[in-house]
């Protein structure tokens, strides 16, 4: 079946999640605990996984799901996945126990080891960005779709306004940058909804400096691709899906308009 065919199916199960996950959000009723890797994780994380993966599995009975609640996985059993889905059940865990409300769910379709289609829904706003490759990037929100394109050309080639974590000490992000203090700040929570604001032109880039996984990437790398933008590492190469022992990204850039000079922008290239 052709990624295109399944993305409404898609969005369906990562909107049912979403309205759980708002649902246990609202009551303030979960479980909290750690995880080995020092991360949080809440009830709301597993019951969305174990929706998530079941409904994959429903849709895909031969696709296998790697999802960040279930990564343990060594490569060598996965290393012959030709396609899988990789989610992430709740993105911005600690977004949804601070109460933020910037939390969203990630379903990304990877196929030889690149992201070729991208579902990311925000709970609280009930706003769904999605993207197949080939077929562009949208918004959809109360019944209206937007199409997205991320690249805008600032007034400098420096005057950039950068989404960053509000979790996130700005100093170690603004050190990549040649000139920080034309950097316009604009804190958000969760990984993928920064991604996404660069792809509907909202933000510049966004520069993830710490531990993220790929689960946090694929869908927001096809979602920017198709808005007309990038998603590399602070040396500018790409990400790699499903090749190395290891789930962790590298710290990365979002950028809306991949044509700036960025290897003078960004001191670490």
């Amino acid at each position: 079946m052709k990624p295109e065919e399944l993305l409404e199916q898609v969005i369906e199960i990562a909107t049912e999640a979403g309205k759980m996950i708002r649902n246990i959000y609202q009551q303030g009723d979960f479980q909290r605990d750690i995880k080995d890797d020092l991360t949080p994780v809440t009830s709301a994380d597993i019951a969305a996984h174990e929706l998530i993966s079941k409904r994959l599995t429903q849709l895909t009975p031969d696709i296998p799901v790697l999802s960040e609640e279930a990564s343990d996985i060594p490569l060598a059993a996965r290393s012959h996945w030709s396609s899988y889905w990789l989610v992430d059940p709740l993105d911005g865990t600690g977004e949804f126990i601070a109460g933020s409300g910037d939390f969203s769910v990630i379903i990304a379709f990877i196929q030889q080891h690149r992201p070729v289609l991208g579902v990311v829904y925000v709970p609280m706003s009930e706003e769904c960005y999605y993207a197949v490759a080939g077929h562009g990037a949208f918004k959809r929100h109360q019944g209206q779709v937007q199409q997205l394109h991320s690249r805008r050309l600032p007034s400098s080639a420096h005057n950039l306004r950068l989404a960053i974590s509000r979790r996130q000490d700005p100093a170690k992000v603004l050190r990549l940058f040649r000139e920080p203090e034309l950097c316009e700040l604009l804190p958000l929570g969760g990984a993928a909804l920064k991604s996404c604001m660069v792809a509907e032109g909202r933000a510049d880039c966004y520069v993830r400096v710490g531990p993220t996984g790929e689960w946090d990437t694929g869908a927001a790398q096809i979602i920017i691709e198709e808005a007309g933008g990038r998603l590399l590492d602070t040396s500018l190469q790409p990400l790699t899906y499903n090749e190395r022992d290891t789930l962790e990204n590298p710290n990365f850039i979002v950028m809306g308009t991949p044509e700036l000079a960025w290897e003078q922008i960004l001191k670490a290239v």
